[in-house]
C-alpha cells in the first residue's frame, strides 16, 4: 500500500508536469510566433534576402548563447527562477523586435531577436526539469510529454500570429501587421514566466537533491569541466552526439527545403503543408517516442533515430524540384527522427549527471545541440549554392549514418545491453572529483 509520502510526491510530480505544460505551451507560440515574422520583417526592412535569413538565424543564435549561462543559473537558483527569468528575456526581446517593426529599425530587431532565441533556451530546459522527479524508467515519458505540449504553441503561433494578431495590429491600432507577431510573443512569454513562477513550486530540481541525500556533493562544474564531463561519459558523448547531429540534420534539411520547391513552382500552401507535416513529425509522436525510450536500450533508440534521419534525408535528396512527394515523405522523416534523436539524447543526459552538476552541464549539452542546429541552418544555403539541394540532402543524410554506427557500436561493447530494470547503469551519476 502506498504511503502517504509516496501520495504527496506523485501528487508534487503531476503538479509538475502540468505546470511544465501550461507553461512550454505559451513559450512555444511566442519563439514560433516571432520566428514567422522575422524573416519576413527583416526582407522589408532591408530588401534582403540574405539579411533576412540572417535575422532568422539570430534567434538560434540567442538559444544557443542563453543556454550555458541558463544552465549554470539553474545549477544554483532552481528550475523555477531560471525558467521564470529565460522567458522573461524573452518577452523582452520580442517588446524590442516591436519596437523594431513600428521604428523601421533592422539593428533594433537583431537585438530583439536575440532575447527571443534567449526564451527559446527556457523553453529547451523544460524538458529537463520534467526529468528531475521522474524514475529511471519513466524519464523519456515526461521529456516527451512537455516537448509535445510545447508543439502545440509551436505549431499555432504562426497561424495566431500572423492571422488574427496581424490583423489586430494594422486594423486596430493601426501599426505595421508585423508588429502583431512580435506584440503576441511579449504577452505570451510573459505569460509563461508568470505560470512557472506561481505554480512551480516545490523546485523540481532543488527537491531531487532533497531526496538523495546520501549523494556525494558535487559543486557546480567550470564551463570546461561541463564539455570534458559531456565527452568524457561514454553515455552522455552519445547522447550529446544523437542532439547535436539530430538538431544539424534536421535544421539543414529544413531551411532549404522551400527554396527546392519554389523552383519547382509549387504553391505556397504546398510549401506550407510539407513544413506543417514535418513539424509533426517532429513533435506529435513523442509521447510515443518517450515511451519506447523508456523500455529500448538507449543506444538502441539512438541508432533508430541516425537510421530514420537517413530514410528521410536520402528520399529528400533524390526528390526533384517539380515532385512534392518526396519532400512531404522525406521532411516527415526527418522530423520524427529528430524527436528519437532528441528526447533518447535528452533521457540519457538526464540520466547521466545528478547534484548541481546536472543542471550546468544540460545547458552545455543544449548549446551543443543549438550551435550544430544554427551551423547547419547557415551552411546549408552555402551548400546549396555550391552543389545542389541533391548534395546537401545527400551529405545530410550520410552525417545521419554516424549515430547508426554509434549506437550499434555502443551496443556490441555492452554498454546499454541491460533490462528496462537495471538499463543505463554507468550513466547513473557516480562521485566526481
Amino acid at each position: 500500500m502506498p504511503s502517504d509520502s509516496d501520495d504527496s510526491f506523485s501528487e508534487i510530480q503531476r503538479t509538475t508536469r502540468t505546470s511544465l505544460i501550461l507553461s512550454v505551451l505559451p513559450a512555444g507560440m511566442g519563439m514560433s510566433a516571432s520566428f514567422a515574422a522575422t524573416s519576413l520583417v527583416a526582407e522589408e526592412l532591408t530588401g534582403s534576402d540574405s539579411l533576412a535569413t540572417l535575422a532568422a538565424t539570430m534567434i538560434s543564435l540567442g538559444g544557443a548563447l542563453a543556454a550555458i549561462p541558463l544552465g549554470r543559473f539553474m545549477a544554483v537558483h532552481g528550475r523555477r527562477p531560471g525558467l521564470a527569468r529565460s522567458w522573461t528575456v524573452g518577452a523582452v526581446g520580442a517588446f524590442v523586435a516591436f519596437l523594431a517593426v513600428v521604428l523601421g529599425w533592422y539593428p533594433l530587431l537583431i537585438i530583439g531577436v536575440l532575447g527571443v532565441g534567449a526564451g527559446q533556451a527556457g523553453t529547451l530546459s523544460a524538458r529537463y526539469a520534467a526529468a528531475d522527479l521522474a524514475e529511471p524508467d519513466q524519464r523519456g515519458r515526461e521529456i516527451g510529454l512537455v516537448v509535445w505540449a510545447g508543439s502545440i504553441g509551436s505549431v499555432l503561433g504562426p497561424t495566431v500570429a500572423l492571422g488574427a494578431t496581424g490583423w489586430l495590429a494594422a486594423s486596430v491600432f493601426g501599426l505595421n501587421e508585423l508588429a502583431g507577431p512580435f506584440l503576441m510573443g511579449t504577452m505570451v512569454y510573459v505569460l509563461a514566466a508568470f505560470v512557472i513562477a506561481r505554480r512551480l513550486h516545490p523546485d523540481p530540481l532543488l527537491l531531487a537533491r532533497q531526496r538523495q541525500p546520501e549523494a556525494p556533493r558535487v559543486d557546480r562544474p567550470s564551463l570546461i569541466t561541463s564539455f570534458a564531463q559531456l565527452l568524457t561519459r561514454r553515455a552522455a558523448a552519445l547522447a550529446v552526439a544523437a542532439m547535436a547531429i539530430g538538431q544539424g540534420v534536421m535544421t539543414g534539411v529544413m531551411t532549404v527545403t522551400p527554396l527546392h520547391m519554389d523552383q519547382g513552382a509549387h504553391e505556397a500552401r504546398i510549401i506550407g503543408l510539407v513544413i506543417s507535416l514535418h513539424i509533426v513529425g517532429m513533435y506529435f509522436f513523442s509521447p510515443f517516442v518517450g515511451w519506447l525510450v523508456d523500455r529500448l536500450p538507449s543506444a538502441l533508440m539512438v541508432a533508430a533515430a541516425g537510421a530514420i534521419l537517413f530514410i528521410g534525408a536520402e528520399i529528400a535528396s533524390h526528390t526533384d524540384p517539380e515532385d512534392s512527394r518526396g519532400v512531404f515523405i522525406g521532411l516527415l522523416l526527418v522530423g520524427i527522427g529528430w524527436s528519437f534523436a532528441m528526447i533518447s539524447g535528452s533521457a540519457l543526459v538526464a540520466a547521466s549527471f545528478d547534484g548541481e552538476a546536472r543542471a550546468a552541464i544540460q545547458g552545455a549539452a543544449d548549446f551543443t545541440m543549438v550551435a550544430s542546429g544554427t551551423l547547419g541552418g547557415l551552411l546549408s544555403g552555402v551548400v546549396v549554392d555550391l552543389a545542389s539541394y541533391h548534395s546537401l540532402s545527400h551529405g545530410a543524410a550520410l552525417l545521419a549514418l554516424s549515430l547508426v554506427a554509434a549506437g550499434l557500436a555502443t551496443l556490441v561493447i555492452g554498454a546499454n545491453r541491460d533490462n528496462p530494470a537495471t538499463r543505463d547503469r554507468e550513466d547513473r551519476p557516480q562521485p566526481q572529483r
